[in-house]
């Protein structure tokens, strides 16, 4: 192989080095950003927008049973809401695009009632599954602890 050959492969090799982490970069700003949305619609209590994040086959799994539609989704929320939650952040640790598919992973923080009335911040891990649907992206399964 000639100088020339050799030169190609490397300039070859190190774009596919470059390429991975930039595309998983980009999968963890996107995730970001749809993190970021939901954040604001909770801690706004704008519980329509809320929904709208989610694709209409999504599933919210919780402590309980799952919640598998948009009103049920929504009325969830919303009662966490008026209980008090506020302060809602994720921080997407974690991102991975797979087709039409982002996983991605991280931690959740909020504030809310305490005992004796106090404000108290709780916190986990979380995971969603956003699908790539119309003119966005949708979430189609989201679980924290």
């Amino acid at each position: 192989m000639s100088f020339r050959s050799h030169t190609r492969v490397l300039i070859f090799m190190t774009g596919l080095a470059v390429t991975a982490p930039a595309i998983a970069e980009d999968a963890k700003v996107t995730a970001q950003a749809a993190a970021d949305r939901w954040d604001q619609s909770f801690n706004a209590g704008d519980m329509d927008t809320l929904s709208k994040l989610y694709g209409p086959d999504a599933e919210v799994v919780t402590k309980g049973a799952p919640l598998a539609d948009g009103p049920g989704i929504q009325t969830y929320f919303s009662n966490l809401k008026s209980k008090g939650f506020a302060d809602h952040k994720v921080t997407v640790q974690s991102a991975k695009a797979k087709g039409d598919l982002l996983i991605a992973s991280g931690r959740w923080e909020a504030s809310g009632p305490g005992d004796g009335g106090a404000r108290k911040v709780f916190s986990g891990n979380w995971v969603n599954v956003l699908e790539r649907q119309g003119d966005g992206w949708r979430t189609v399964l989201h679980t924290w602890n």
